[in-house]
């Protein structure tokens, strides 16, 4: 089971308290575990990925291990320590202005 983190807006829509928990699989890569997580949670669907073309929103990262993992290629395996749910996969919400 994968653990993923994810920000208030995401849990308050989805109606989950705290972090969710998702089985994956296979390889557990991005692509996968967002797959997993949009199929338990469909109201997730277009929110973290866009709906044609499944690439990350804009303003949306994923964290996990302490490393940044945005540009990660989607089937690009994710670290071990996620993979068995170690530690978190983080989609967090990206903050801008000036």
């Amino acid at each position: 089971m994968i653990t993923v983190t994810l920000p208030a807006h995401l849990r308050t829509l989805a109606r989950v308290e705290g972090d969710v928990r998702v089985e994956v699989p296979g390889t557990v890569t991005r692509r996968a575990v967002l797959d997993a997580l949009e199929t338990a949670y469909p109201m997730l669907r277009g929110t973290i990925r866009d709906h044609g073309t499944l690439k990350r929103r804009a303003f949306v990262r994923f964290f996990g291990c302490g490393e940044d993992l945005s540009h990660e290629p989607d089937d690009a395996p994710l670290p071990p320590a996620i993979a068995d749910g170690r530690e978190p996969f983080m989609v967090v919400g990206a903050i801008a202005g000036g």
